[in-house]
């Protein structure tokens, strides 16, 4: 199971926990007003780690703050520590021998054209945006009408799909290994010694 513990969640933290923002659509704004250069990475460990470090013990942390870092800086890096968690399944994902080529994606995040572009830049693939987003409980409509009988199989509900948006990766391979070797380090400077210390 490839489970993100913070998500969208991270945006929600951002509003309501430290008021940077007043409503999530706000990020879509400030983010591209962020310094490209910042180094600054926001580990949202909230509620530990989840896959592939499943590490519960672990804490959020954000590293790499100057006196230039401001509120855009932290929106950026909370909307790109969801890519780097996207990254790491995706590199999970293909030490089990699976290939992505493409990546659709839904939810209340995907509606932000920053996050978008920099998912796809990171992950170095086409990120699909569908014309609905809330996936879930459009699953759940679809579910009652395969029941109902109003679709024959789940092909035929598959078919129902529909592209809104394509995201092409617009980053050098130079920027994108860059970026994810500071998210790397990040994650093993707040990762907890729990593992470490149950091995001595």
């Amino acid at each position: 199971e490839g489970s993100i513990f913070m998500a969208g969640a991270t945006l929600q933290w951002l509003r309501d926990g430290i008021g940077l923002i007043a409503d999530a659509s706000q990020s879509e704004q400030l983010a591209p007003t962020s310094d490209p250069d910042s180094q600054v990475y926001l580990v949202p460990a909230f509620t530990g780690l989840g896959a592939p470090y499943w590490d519960a013990e672990a804490r959020g942390a954000m590293y790499g703050l100057t006196r230039g870092t401001g509120i855009a800086e932290i929106i950026s890096a909370a909307l790109m520590s969801v890519c780097f968690q996207t990254k790491d399944l995706l590199l999970a994902m293909e030490k089990d021998g699976a290939k992505l080529n493409e990546l659709r994606v839904d939810g209340g995040m995907v509606a932000n054209d920053f996050f978008a572009q920099k998912l796809a830049d990171i992950l170095n693939c086409d990120v699909l945006r569908p014309v609905v987003i809330e996936t879930t409980a459009l699953g759940a409509a679809y579910a009652a009408g395969l029941q109902a009988g109003l679709y024959q199989s789940t092909a035929a509900i598959a078919e129902q799909w529909q592209l809104e948006s394509k995201f092409t990766p617009q980053c050098e391979d130079h920027w994108r290994e860059q970026q994810y070797h500071g998210w790397i380090d990040a994650v093993n400077r707040t990762r907890s010694n729990l593992f470490d210390e149950k091995a001595q």
